[in-house]
């Protein structure tokens, strides 16, 4: 691994983390921790996230990932519901969520505290430094030598591991379990064959731990195949760590790529002409060769030079900024993207790709095989048996699936059918097996006039747009669809400056007429790409920012629509009125 500490990237060895775990993981048993107790890990991603996780699955117990940004309340939920005995935890922020509720946690026995700065005066005896908890283990395996390995061999591959929470989009999060075979089943026999990971690889830790997809690029896959993982800062500071660190392999939220994808075109306007120049001069011949690429044929020998000229001129300076010069593969997962941020990547030359998985499914789903389309989440992997129900409903049977949701044995048998995991994604098969996502199940748009309209796939479109952030479609039950949108505040600010209009805040500049101008004019851009039922007949900018504290948002980002519905009522019913 590497992680910064005062500017510098400082390196950890596969000898220190083992070291680490092993001494952490006796410090617990030390301190009670026994075979079968749970535990939840609340911080944001660092080496000690991971020596806990893994200390705490060799002690035979099963961790839990909360959110670092979930509320006091949303935490206390989840550690109540998983009914942990010990909590790690990153810093003091964190420590006094926990204390705030603590008094609705009567099972919390152990505080372990990554972090002590601030906390000298704190004297709740629940509270542990982190690094007396690595002392207890030296100790004790000074005293006991082998009593690590033990404990290590009497796990058994049906035991959880650890229990993931969904985000919560339609209700109470949910603990999916997940056991150590299942992990294993779906990296060696179905997400390895898409990737092909080696030592050599290397990756950026950013997305939240507790998300299944970064548990596995993190911990799970690097324990099989040895590349190196490298922790961001924070999340504010990715762009500027994935151009030091320059990973062989990203993976992202397509918010993440939209945001790439719109600071590369605000730089475009603010960059010298004979630059802009030389980029759409040169974009033809990377479009090309992505199509050829994509179709996994072979690129003609003229249309090969000029791309060898574009990367050579332009492409490679662009990647280099962006800090994907040695990205081998960039992967999109966790909601829907829009086609064109795929292509606009494969134009430079960067291997990006859309898969699909689910939390219960262990991260196995779909990817490519062979062909790459835009738009499509690939074949279903090796590992993955899939079909769609009649009513286009994607469901997926695999040897090994989630052990079903802790203490939930309703939402299990609701959620897995004669053996098949029911995903609730609308889904539909080309003519070469390539499966495409049309939208959440309960998210289809039914008009009044009855047409079914996939919101996800228009609200990509117009996330396209540099100037805007968030869209969400509305319009069951109506005659013509409509938009609430959140403007891309420092885009569309920059470009408010450069039109000299002033503002100070969010709110003043949401409010401003040339601001609705500038998005009328970019949604009439995208309904030009759509069916006369799917264009976006009115819009309303929302004059605050989506905030996962007013519970807008899910931890990943992802739109709470039945709380954005309920919550901007009247914007939508002023956007109805004849």
């Amino acid at each position: 691994m590497r992680h910064k500490y005062k500017g510098i990237w400082q390196e950890i060895s596969w000898d220190t983390y083992l070291e680490k775990v092993k001494y952490l993981c006796l410090g617990f048993s030390e301190l009670g921790l026994s075979r079968g107790d749970h535990v939840s890990i609340l911080g944001e991603n660092c080496p000690e996230w991971l020596f806990s996780d893994l200390a705490i699955q060799s002690l035979g117990a099963v961790s839990v990932g909360i959110y670092p940004t979930n509320s006091g309340e949303q935490v206390a939920y989840i550690v109540d519901h998983s009914r942990s005995t010990f909590i790690v935890v990153e810093d003091q922020e964190q420590v006094d969520k926990i204390l705030a509720v603590k008094k609705n946690l009567p099972l919390l026995k152990k505080m372990i505290v990554i972090d002590a700065k601030g906390l000298r005066h704190y004297d709740d005896p629940v509270l542990f430094h982190y690094t007396e908890v690595e002392h207890l283990g030296q100790k004790a395996d000074e005293a006991h030598p082998g009593r690590f390995e033990k404990l290590v061999a009497q796990t058994r591959p049906e035991d959880v591991a650890y229990i993931v929470y969904t985000s919560g989009t339609t209700g109470p999060p949910k603990g999916a379990m997940i056991s150590h075979e299942s992990n294993l089943h779906q990296i060696i026999n179905g997400i390895q064959h898409i990737f092909q990971f080696t030592d050599r690889d290397s990756v950026l830790s950013y997305l939240p731990l507790c998300h299944i997809l970064e548990r596995n690029l993190s911990m799970c896959i690097p324990l099989i195949f040895g590349y190196t993982v490298n922790f961001a800062e924070s999340i504010q500071t990715v762009q500027y760590n994935i151009q030091e660190i320059s990973p062989t392999f990203f993976a992202a939220v397509p918010r993440i790529l939209e945001k790439l994808h719109s600071a590369v075109q605000i730089r475009l306007q603010d960059t010298t002409r004979f630059k802009r120049f030389m980029v759409h001069l040169w974009a033809p011949a990377g479009k090309k060769a992505a199509q050829y690429k994509l179709a996994r044929k072979p690129i003609p020998p003229l249309w090969l030079l000029l791309y060898g000229l574009g990367y050579f001129c332009s492409f490679r300076a662009i990647r280099d900024k962006m800090g994907l010069l040695r990205c081998r593969f960039l992967m999109s997962g966790g909601a829907p993207i829009a086609p064109e941020v795929l292509t606009f990547f494969h134009g430079l030359g960067v291997n990006a790709i859309e898969m699909y998985a689910l939390t219960e499914s262990c991260g196995g789903g779909t990817g490519p095989h062979h062909e790459v389309k835009p738009g499509s989440v690939g074949q279903p992997l090796r590992s993955i048996e899939l079909k769609l129900a009649e009513d286009g409903e994607i469901l997926m049977k695999a040897d090994t699936m989630f052990k079903g949701y802790y203490r939930d044995e309703e939402a299990t048998h609701e959620a897995i059918i004669d053996g098949w995991l029911h995903t609730g994604d609308v889904g539909q098969f080309d003519e070469d097996g390539h499966l495409h996502i049309v939208d959440r199940k309960k998210d289809i748009i039914i008009t009044s006039g009855g047409k079914n309209i996939s919101p996800s796939e228009i609200e990509n479109k117009m996330k396209c747009s540099p100037y805007i952030k968030e869209a969400i479609v509305i319009g069951d039950g109506k005659k013509y669809l409509t938009a609430l949108i959140q403007i891309e505040y420092d885009n569309v600010g920059n470009w408010a400056q450069q039109h000299k209009i002033f503002y100070t805040t969010y709110r003043s500049l949401a409010q401003n007429q040339g601001v609705h101008d500038l998005i009328k004019l970019e949604l009439e851009k995208v309904n030009e790409t759509l069916a006369k039922v799917e264009t976006i007949k009115r819009f309303k900018i929302l004059e605050k920012q989506l905030d996962q504290d007013d519970e807008e948002l899910t931890a990943t980002q992802k739109v709470k629509r039945k709380v954005i519905s309920k919550r901007f009522a009247k914007e939508i019913d002023e956007m109805y009125r004849s």
